[in-house]
């Protein structure tokens, strides 16, 4: 296929296991060749503000909501695809935190020597539910962020992190190396929606949006779901 066949995606890697599975099978069908890149949500909001051009978006619900506010995708062009819960992940082999009570949750970081959380939706939420718990200050030095774009579950992998918080199907991406012991408990559950959003001077409008419902597809559920997440 030639660079006018193409489809040029932004995408933030908390889809990347769903869009991993599912995009060879748009690719196959013969539509388009997909070119894609990966970034964290916020770099992904920062550069398309910043006047760079993909034919879809893929990125948290709030942050396409801005990119419509801002014209950069069309009014009425979003399309959720999959909701993701926080998840909680330790070292292979490692024990495993309690996560039935939010006080055993609690325990279970106080006593760590290391936590690790991303700088996405769920890092944001982390950082305020540390806050809200009253042990913000008790973790201190304990807890770090990583940068956009990373994969908290490497960090595990490679012993730089005791605990870990992402989306599940990020954790879930990982998998080797780590241990995803579960979601937070449901009273202090996070839920995120991922959506995408065809670009406002998209080179390829018509086939960018194909590629958005067909990841958003009934027939794309089986996938979201083995991923840890839900469809949108």
């Amino acid at each position: 296929m030639s660079a006018a066949d193409e489809i040029r995606v932004l995408a933030s890697i908390a889809l990347k296991g769903v869009y991993l599975e599912l995009a060879p099978r748009f690719e196959e069908a013969g539509r388009c060749r997909l070119v894609t890149e990966w970034a964290g949500a916020a770099p992904v909001l920062k550069r398309i503000l910043a006047g760079e051009r993909a034919d879809l978006v893929i990125a948290p619900a709030g942050l396409i909501d801005e990119l419509i506010a801002s014209g950069k995708i069309a009014r009425g062009g979003r399309i959720d695809i999959a909701r993701s819960g926080v998840g909680v992940a330790v070292p292979k082999g490692a024990p495993k935190p309690d996560l039935s009570s939010v006080e055993k949750l609690k325990r279970a970081l106080l006593d760590a020597k290391s936590i690790a959380y991303s700088s996405g939706p769920s890092g944001v939420y982390l950082a305020g539910l540390f806050q809200r718990l009253g042990i913000a200050d008790a973790l201190g030095a304990k807890v770090m962020q990583t940068p956009p774009g990373t994969f908290v579950g490497e960090l595990i992998a490679r012993g730089e992190a005791e605990i870990g918080f992402q989306q599940m199907g990020e954790l879930l991406h990982v998998g080797e190396g780590i241990d995803v012991v579960g979601p937070l408990p449901p009273e202090i559950q996070n839920i995120t929606v991922f959506s995408g959003g065809v670009h406002a001077e998209a080179r390829k409008p018509g086939p960018a949006r194909e590629l958005l419902e067909f990841l958003a597809a009934p027939a794309a559920a089986a996938v979201i779901r083995s991923k840890g997440m839900e469809p949108g």
